[in-house]
C-alpha cells in the first residue's frame, strides 16, 4: 500500500445548518461534495478529522469590528433574513460562522503542531469576501483571515492565494496595510463584486503586497498559471512566506453557473501544485473552501487539488489552454509595478513627514 503525506481535515462545518433553501447556490450540500471528493482519494488513516477550536471574540475582532460582530450575532439570533440579497442569515448562522471561523483555526494549529502534511478547511459559510464591518457575497466571518491574523501574531509571515473566480475583496481591504500578509488572487473580470485591478497594490505600509490577476471570461488554466509565474512569483520569493493558505473556491470550473472561466479539475492540481511549491517547508499549506457551485465539479476538483498535494493517485480532468487573457499579462504586472512604485514613494514621503 503506498503511503501518502497526511490530511488535516477542519471539520466538516456546515453539512446542516445555515440554509437559505435548497434554491441558495451556497448550500449544505457543498460539504458533502468536498467530502466525497476527499472520500475519493481513499487515503484511509492518512486522514484525520480536525474539531473547530471554540473561537474567541479576541480572535475576531484582530479581523472584524466588534459592532459587526454583535450585530451579526443579534441577527442570527432573531434569524432575520438577509445581509444583501445574496447573503442570508438564519438562526443557526452565527454558531455555523464560528465553527467554520474555529475549523480554520485548529486546523492551522493542528498542522503547526504535526509539522507535516496537507490542511483542509471543509468549512461554509465561505469568508473571503467579508470585510471588517460587513459580510457579503455569501459570507459572513473572513475565515481564511482569522487562521492568518493568528499566525501574524506569532510572528509568521503569511502568503494568502485566493483562486476563487470572484475576487476576495474582503480578503484584500483587511491586511490592505499588513507587512506580514501577501495577497495573491486570481479571479474572472469583470465578475463581482468589482474589485480586484491590478493597480490595486496594497497601502503605504505594505507596498506592494497585493497581487491582483484579473483574467477575462474564458481563460484557461494556462492563463492563470503564466500570470502567477510573471507577476506573482518573484513578489512571493521576495516576501518569503513562512505559511501558505490558500481561498480554495472551485467556481472557476468550467462547469459552475456563477462564472464564465474555463478551467478543469487538473488545473485545480496544477494550482495546487503552485501553492505547494511557494511554502518553505512541507506542513505549511492549508486550503480553505470557498466558493463552487457545481457539486460534481467541486467534489472533483478537491479531489483533484487534494490530491496534487498528498501525492495521491487520481484521474483529473486534463488542464486547460487556448483561452483569452494570456496577452494581457504583461499589462498586468507593468500596472502592478507602476502602481506599486507610487505607493512606495507615497510612503517614502509618509515616513519622512512623521519623522519630522
Amino acid at each position: 500500500m503506498t503511503e501518502h503525506a497526511a490530511l488535516l481535515v477542519g471539520g466538516p462545518c456546515g453539512a446542516e445548518e445555515h440554509t437559505g433553501g435548497d434554491h441558495h447556490p451556497e448550500r449544505p450540500a457543498r460539504v458533502a461534495a468536498a467530502m466525497a471528493g476527499v472520500a475519493d482519494l481513499g487515503l484511509g488513516d492518512a486522514v484525520t478529522r480536525v474539531a473547530p477550536t471554540a473561537v474567541t471574540m479576541e480572535q475576531l475582532t484582530a479581523v472584524h469590528d466588534p459592532e459587526y460582530l454583535a450585530e451579526l450575532e443579534a441577527r442570527s439570533a432573531r434569524g432575520d433574513g438577509e445581509l444583501d440579497p445574496d447573503t442570508f442569515v438564519t438562526h443557526s448562522s452565527w454558531a455555523a460562522a464560528r465553527d467554520a471561523a474555529g475549523a480554520g483555526l485548529a486546523t492551522v494549529a493542528a498542522l503547526a503542531a504535526q509539522g507535516e502534511g496537507v490542511g483542509f478547511v471543509a468549512a461554509r459559510p465561505p469568508g473571503h469576501h467579508a470585510t471588517a464591518n460587513r459580510g457579503m457575497g455569501f459570507c459572513l466571518l473572513n475565515n481564511i483571515a482569522i487562521a492568518a491574523a493568528a499566525l501574524v501574531a506569532e510572528g509568521q509571515r503569511v502568503l494568502i492565494f485566493d483562486w476563487d473566480v470572484h475576487h476576495g475583496n474582503g480578503t484584500q481591504a483587511i491586511f490592505w496595510n499588513e507587512p506580514a500578509v501577501l495577497y495573491v488572487s486570481t479571479h474572472q473580470s469583470p465578475l463581482f463584486p468589482g474589485t480586484g485591478r491590478p493597480h490595486e497594490v496594497g497601502g503605504t505600509r505594505a507596498p506592494g503586497l497585493n497581487v491582483n490577476l484579473p483574467v477575462p471570461p474564458g481563460a484557461t488554466g494556462d492563463v492563470l498559471q503564466r500570470a502567477l509565474d510573471e507577476v506573482a512569483a518573484p513578489v512571493i520569493e521576495e516576501f518569503a512566506p513562512t505559511w501558505v493558505l490558500v481561498s480554495a473556491g472551485f467556481d472557476a470550473h468550467r462547469a459552475d453557473p456563477l462564472a464564465e472561466l474555463a478551467l478543469s479539475s487538473g488545473d485545480f492540481a496544477t494550482l495546487a501544485r503552485t501553492a505547494r511549491s511557494y511554502a518553505p517547508e512541507p506542513g505549511r499549506v492549508v486550503l480553505f473552501l470557498e466558493g463552487g457551485y457545481d457539486l460534481r465539479a467541486l467534489r472533483g476538483s478537491v479531489e483533484a487539488s487534494l490530491g496534487a498535494l498528498l501525492g495521491a493517485t487520481g484521474e483529473p480532468e486534463l488542464p486547460t489552454s487556448g483561452g483569452p487573457g494570456a496577452d494581457a499579462v504583461a499589462r498586468i504586472n507593468e500596472e502592478y509595478h507602476e502602481a506599486r512604485d507610487r505607493v512606495t514613494a507615497l510612503a517614502a514621503v509618509v515616513a519622512t513627514d512623521h519623522e519630522a
